[in-house]
Formats: C-alpha cells, structure tokens, sequence
C-alpha cells in the first residue's frame, strides 16, 4: 500500500462570497465521510477556497482498500442437507454461486441457528475506482440554495463550472467533474496570471498558485492578510481600524490576491449618526471604516481591499473615493428626510405594514407589545408610563427611509430620531435595546425600559409565532425563535428579573384575538424555553443532571431557576453530597413502593427510636426552611448538608417499613418530610 496526497480543485465564475466557507467546508467534510465509507485510510483533509475556486487536498491517502476478511452466508444447515445427509438443491445452488463444491463450505453458528457459509478475503478496489463516486456524491450533497445550468447541459451547480484538477501524487485521475473533465491544469490570478499552471503533483498546488498564479488559496491565510494590512494602513494614518469579523469574512472570500487601500471622504459627511456612515461603508461598498485611537470616535476615512495590486494605486484610491461620495450622499439625504417628521407621525403606517398574515399588522403588534409590556412593568414594580410610550414608539423607524435602506440599523435609528424629538432618553435607549441581545453572547439592555420591552416583543413573537403553528422544526427557524427565546432567558437570569416566565406567556397568549386560541400553546411554548434553557446551562458547563434536578421541581421564574442551579452545583462539592444524594434516591424509592403520596403529619409522640427524633430534631433546627423562604439556597443546602449522619445512622437503625402500621406511616411522613426539604430547592435523587 501506498500513500499519496489528492488534489481536487472545481474552478468557476466568482462564487458568492458569503456561502464560500460554507461550501468548500461541507465539501471536504463530504469527500472524508466517502474516503471513510470507502475505509481509505488518509490523513488531513483540509480545505481551500478562493471567489474562482474551491479546492480540498487530503493528505497520505491510500491508493488501495485493505483486503477484507467476508463472510458469505447461505441456507441454514436444517435445509442445506436431506434425511439422509445429502446436499439439498439450495446448498449446492450456494456452493456454485462460491465457485466451490459443498465439502469445501464453513459452517457459522449464531444465535438463530447454523447455516452454511462461504469465508474468502476480498480484494480492495483501488483508490482511483472509488473517487469519481465518492466526489460526486460530495457535490451533488453540498448546502446550494439555488443551483444554476449553464451551456447546453443540464449540469447544475452553485456557479458555472471552467477547469476541474483530480491529482492523486502526480497521477491525474481520469472523471468528469460536473460536466468537466480533470485534468492537471489549473488557473492564477485573473489578471496577474491568467494562462493555465501546469501541476506535477498534488502537493505543490498551494506553493505555485501562490508563487506563480499571485493566488492565496487558504483562506484563512487569506483573511489574516488583510487583517494585517488594514492594521498596518490605519496605523501609517495614524488611525485604528474598525475590523468587523462578517465582513472580514466577506472581504477575503471576494479577493484572491489582496491589497489594502486608503482613502477619504468628506468631513462634513460625519455630521451623520456614526452608525449610518460605518453602514454605509460596510455594507455597499465593502469598506473597513476607521476610527480615532484615542476616542474611538469615527474619522473620515476608510479602507478598501483591492483584488489588484495596482501599477497606478493612486488612481484605485480615487476610484473607490468616488463611489463611496453618492452612497454617503444619500444616507445624508435619508437622515435630513427622516428628521423632518416626528418618529410619531410614522405610527399610522405601521397599520399599514403585515408582521404576519394572521397576526395582523405592525400596529397590532405594537399594542400588544404594550400591552405585555405594562404587566411586565407591573410584576416589576417599574414606570409603566415609560414602557408604554416605548411600545408606542418601537417599530416606527422600521419605516424610516435609513432602515429602509439599512434593516440592519433598526433600533438604532429609533433611538436616534426620538432623541432628535426631544422623547425620555431612557425611552430613546430602549427603541436600540428591544432588539437585545442581537446574538449568542452579545450585550444585553440596560435601562429598564428597554428590559420590558425587549422581552415583551420577544415573548408577543414567540407566543403567536406558535399559536399559529410555525414554531421551529429540525434546523428551521424562520422567525428567530430559538435566538428570542434565548434573549428573554438571558435577559431574566442576567438581568435578576424576579418574573414568572409561564404567566407572562399567559399573559402574552391573552392578548391576541380568541380564535386563534393562543392560551392553548402556553405550555408548548413554556417547554421550549426550558429546552432553550437547557441549552444555556450546557454550553455554561452545567451538567445536564444539574438542570434536570433543578427542572423536576418546575421553577417559574428563570431567575429562580438559575439561583437553584448554582446552589446545587455548590452543594455537589460539599463532601456530603454523595450520600445525601444516595439517600435522597432511597427516600424516593421507598415512598414510592410504599405508595405515599398524601402528606401526613409528624406524630412526634410516635417518634419511638432515639435516631428517629434525633433526626427529626435536626431536621427543625437545621434553619433550612428559613433560607427557603429567604430565597437563599446555597444557604438551604449547606444547612440540610448538616444532616448526613442523621440521615446515614437513621438508615442503619430505623426499619421504616415496619409491621406497625401507625409507625411505619410516622416514618414515612417523616422522610417524606426530609425530602420536601430539599425539593424546595432541587431534587437532588437526580444527581445520581
């Protein structure tokens, strides 16, 4: 056997940029799974990809399958053989389907019986048989939302497809890659190296596509390329780029051989909110915008990355100043247009506007929104009145014409303009703050005007998003429910909000129209923030058989749920938990097979063994119901930690499931008692 790196490379028209790293991921990720499937032993699988190109080198491939030990099983042996010990007609039918006589078949026992069978070791096919199959499987796989044709050919691809290179060593193999055949030739860059590159081996594609071709085909090379060149350009400015990650990401999958600009605009342009202008660069013209290092405040400049390395740069950077002046220009003219009428005046085309077909409008949405908004306010004991006039306000700058053009500055402008109105600055930071947090991990409100209603439109989307049945399924999720359901988790937990999450969505589910009986749903939807709230603590670090003691006992408030979740993972170091637990999972078991489920209570005059009072003595001066009721559980479970060797001697002295009819139903009350204790906090029987 022998060990060759593979090369394949699908040259196209330029791939779109923001699904680059996606498909030649999914590629390689397809291309090992066959190589896998195949059992071809191999090393790295990396891959490679450029706005012409994806590309996936695997490293020491076999060229051959291992021989395969196979076991062929025929007829059983109980109808291989007559009375007489005579090969029937279905064991000789086997034995020439094997190529041999009867007499030279094994026999293979099983579970189910014995059967004639045939052992032979197969040969494996060599790797140059198994690839064209194994890539096309890879490609017809690959996530392509909408594929094209192109020519006269019913090939479909993400985009037309020039030049394929299949090289295994310096062997090139032989297959038609979507309607192209392979071959060994390969393309630089589009305008530094046009003609073909000739590859002797595999290994060498990165080396001369760099060198020769003026293409950098790693991308991640790539990106921290331009990482390192828009630093250094800000800081020969004297400046600090402002480097956002989606559009890095964005920019390296657009250029092959990456070259950073400079330039300028107009000062007066930075009249404008700084978030219009970083939009505008980012967005339409793929600009790295650039700020002062010792205010963080925006500058007049910028920076591009061209796909060039230009003889005459100067004339670049005119040219991108040019097309960046009209852009600006008009965001000039969105923001002058916008601020010439109150945020307000904007509400009544919110009745005109559809949130969801049987959701009803905008408007309706936002009454709702304020609706949910003044019982949250309520629950908290905060200025209702602040609240309200937010959810008055909330969605009017979705139909301002910066939005409009910019979805991506909705909250922002809002507050912008209601600030430019002279509105409650709290009111202004909550119209930004709704909209919190914007992903896994981001920042999360801080007024608490902007707390409410983040959660109110958070939870009105989630209540009626299920009350008409679109809740999300597998990997779909259209309307952002898990994102939504995450943030009002967060924002309760983090934020210490003391609310009960199920009656809010109650409350929620109340506020829309009665046939779509949305009450109906609270439950369903209840569950799946406590799936999200799984999901939390697991990529917290929390055990799963933390939450789930935590969620036996159905905590209403995430607040409350969370404060459980820390007291027991503090109380799973304390040296006592492994037996308080063993016994908690006793005390379950035994008033389950004794059937108790009706509380009863303690008769301390039955309280015969010495243990027994003892325990129930500890028991009431353990202070662990106060805690409970001061919400302290760390407190709780150190108090009931106390109990151990009560609880350990009660067990080794104490036959609780005595003859004694009114004893044995004391000793239950009394362990039943026990173990609500804990329940206050947590089932702890669970940790086991």
């Amino acid at each position: 056997m022998y060990k060759k790196d593979l090369l394949l490379e699908i040259g196209t028209e330029e791939l779109p940029p923001k699904s680059l790293t996606r498909l030649a991921s999914s590629l390689a990720g397809a291309i090992r799974q066959g190589l896998q499937d195949k059992e071809l032993e191999h090393g790295d699988c990396s891959w490679y990809a450029t706005p012409r190109r994806l590309a996936v080198i695997v490293r020491a491939l076999a060229d051959i399958q291992p021989d395969k030990e196979t076991v062929k099983r025929g007829p059983s042996v109980a109808s291989a053989y007559d009375e007489a010990g005579n090969p029937t007609r279905a064991a000789e039918g086997f034995a020439r389907s094997c190529g041999v006589k009867v007499a030279e078949l094994d026999t293979l026992k099983t579970d189910k019986g014995s059967w004639l069978s045939y052992s032979y070791l197969a040969t494996g096919a060599r790797t140059e048989e198994l690839l064209p199959v194994i890539i096309e499987r890879a490609l017809a796989g690959l996530p392509i939302s909408r594929r094209m044709r192109w020519g006269d050919g019913d090939i479909e691809f993400v985009r037309p497809v020039h030049w394929a290179v299949l090289l295994f060593g310096e062997d090139i193999v032989r297959a038609t890659v979507l309607g192209t055949e392979t071959g060994r030739n390969t393309r630089g860059h589009r305008f530094h190296h046009p003609e073909t590159i000739s590859l002797a081996s595999a290994g060498e594609y990165l080396a001369r596509l760099q060198n020769e071709g003026h293409v950098t085909a790693d991308f991640s090379e790539r990106k921290k390329q331009i990482r390192q060149a828009a630093t250094d350009a800000a800081q020969a400015l004297g400046r600090t780029v402002l480097m956002d990650e989606d559009l890095l990401d964005e920019v390296t999958a657009l250029v092959e051989r990456p070259v950073a600009i400079t330039g300028s605009f107009d000062e007066q342009f930075l009249e404008l909110p700084a978030e219009a202008l970083i939009a505008t660069m980012q967005s339409h013209q793929k600009y790295f915008p650039v700020t002062h290092p010792d205010t963080g405040e925006l500058t007049a400049d910028f920076i591009a990355v061209a796909n060039i390395d230009s003889v005459s740069p100067e004339l670049v950077k005119q040219g991108n100043e040019r097309v960046i002046t009209p852009r600006l220009s008009d965001a000039a003219f969105f923001w002058e247009r916008d601020r010439s009428l109150p945020l307000e005046s904007l509400t009544v085309k919110l009745e005109k506007v559809i949130f969801e077909q049987k959701l009803g409008t905008l408007a309706d949405k936002t009454e709702r929104i304020g609706n949910l908004g003044e019982y949250i306010a309520g629950q908290l004991e905060l200025d209702s009145g602040l609240v309200e006039r937010a959810a008055r306000l909330a969605k009017c700058d979705l139909l301002s014409d910066m939005v409009g053009e910019f979805p991506e500055l909705q909250g922002i402008m809002g507050r912008y303009y209601a600030l430019e109105n002279n509105e409650h600055p709290e009111v202004a930071r909550a119209l930004e703050e709704q909209y919190m947090p914007i992903y896994a991990g981001a920042d999360l409100p801080e007024t608490d005007t902007g707390k409410v209603l983040a959660l109110a439109d958070k939870l009105d989307t989630l209540a009626g998003i299920f009350a008409i049945g679109k809740g999300p399924t597998g990997d779909k999720d259209p309307y952002g429910l898990r994102r939504a359901g995450l943030g009002c988790l967060r924002i309760m937990i983090e934020r210490e909000l003391p609310l009960d999450l199920e009656a809010c969505l109650a409350y929620s589910a109340g506020t829309f129209p009665e046939s779509l009986n949305a009450p109906a749903i609270t439950t369903e939807v209840f569950d799946f923030m406590l799936d999200r709230l799984r999901r939390y603590y697991l990529d917290a670090g929390i055990s799963p058989a933390v939450f789930d003691a935590v969620q036996a006992c159905r905590p209403a408030q995430p607040h409350d749920f969370n404060l459980r979740v820390l007291a027991v993972g503090e109380f799973l170091r304390l040296p006592e938990a492994d037996s308080l637990v063993t016994a908690n999972k006793r005390i379950s078991n035994i008033l389950k097979q004794a059937q108790y489920t009706t509380a009863s209570a303690i008769d301390e005059a039955l309280l015969v063994d010495k243990t027994e009072r003892e325990l129930h003595n500890q028991m009431l001066a353990s202070g662990a119901e106060q805690h409970g009721a001061s919400g302290d559980y760390i407190a709780r479970l150190a108090a009931l930690a106390g109990l151990r060797d009560y609880v350990d001697a009660f067990f080794d002295e104490v036959m609780v499931l005595c003859e004694d009819d009114a004893l044995r139903k004391n000793r239950l009350a009394l362990l039943n008692e026990l173990r609500r204790l804990f329940l206050a906090t947590a089932d702890i029987s669970r940790l086991q």
